[in-house]
């Protein structure tokens, strides 16, 4: 247990790879631990699902479109079928404003195809205020590796 009691050689290992892929035990409680351990640490964090998001990169840093849900019978003539496009502004960028570094927490990333991962390692090595921590799945123990040798 002393590793959840200090949260250091976590930090370390996330700001070493700036991307990490973590497998946590499922009843819960050691994500919240790690994140306020980071939170002492002078991060700011922020918890996402993946469900839904799309381009990651695109979503995270990028203004992006987005079109509203079709909910049947509507005008076709007005937009066509397929509705207005709504601009969305990227969710990162505001809270990258300050020049505290930002930790995000996404779950459910078994959900992202190969190419999205790295994705999200491209962009986390490309903002070094950003690191990413995306959980893999379960396990009966907390274990984390970088991203990258998680793809290998």
């Amino acid at each position: 247990m002393p590793l959840l009691l200090s949260g250091k050689k976590f930090r370390n290992d996330l700001e070493a790879a700036s991307c990490l892929a973590i497998h946590s035990p499922l009843e819960g409680g050691s994500e919240t631990r790690l994140l306020r351990r980071l939170r002492a640490a002078g991060y700011r964090t922020q918890i996402l699902s993946v469900r839904g998001l799309g381009d990651p990169a695109v979503f995270l840093l990028n203004l992006h479109g987005v079109r509203p849900p079709h909910l049947g019978h509507q005008d076709v003539g007005r937009n066509g079928a397929l509705g207005e496009v709504q601009q969305v502004i990227p969710q990162a960028n505001e809270l990258l404003a300050e020049d505290k570094a930002l930790v995000l927490w996404l779950l459910e990333g078994q959900i992202f195809s190969r190419s999205e991962l790295l994705a999200l390692c491209d962009v986390s090595e490309k903002e070094n205020r950003l690191k990413i921590i995306v959980e893999m799945g379960g396990s009966r123990a907390l274990k984390w590796q970088s991203m990258r040798s998680y793809l290998q």
